[in-house]
């Protein structure tokens, strides 16, 4: 499935793949010109023929209390960036709060923190 144009290439999409990291199924937003090798299933470096390394993890936002959707990473890709909804466990309590993420070259998406 193809979600958009990729941000970092000029002829790459970016289309869903299904990995698993440490048990666990997560979905890999990534370029079509991005091609990983791995040998332990959780270590992942690009080939030789890659020519694109952009890649947006589903999970990557896991950290808040937020998995990224089918929807919002099209909606990320078109518009460059997206208001989401996050979550923080201060001091115990659950505390939700809204964000703008944008796309990023090095990490896929990156918070704007004011």
């Amino acid at each position: 499935m193809l979600l958009g144009k990729c941000p970092c290439c000029a002829d790459g999409h970016i289309e869903v793949r299904d990995k698993e990291v440490r048990g666990k199924k997560v979905k890999l937003y990534a370029c079509t010109n991005a091609k990983w090798k791995t040998e332990d299933g959780e270590m992942y470096e690009l080939t030789e023929d890659a020519r694109c390394d952009f890649k947006i993890w589903q999970n990557s936002l896991a950290r808040y209390g937020k998995w990224l959707s089918y929807k919002e990473v099209r909606t990320l890709l078109k518009e460059k960036s997206l208001e989401v909804e996050l979550l923080s466990k201060k001091y115990g309590k659950k505390i939700y709060y809204n964000k703008q993420i944008i796309l990023d070259s090095e990490y896929g998406v990156s918070i704007v923190w004011d």
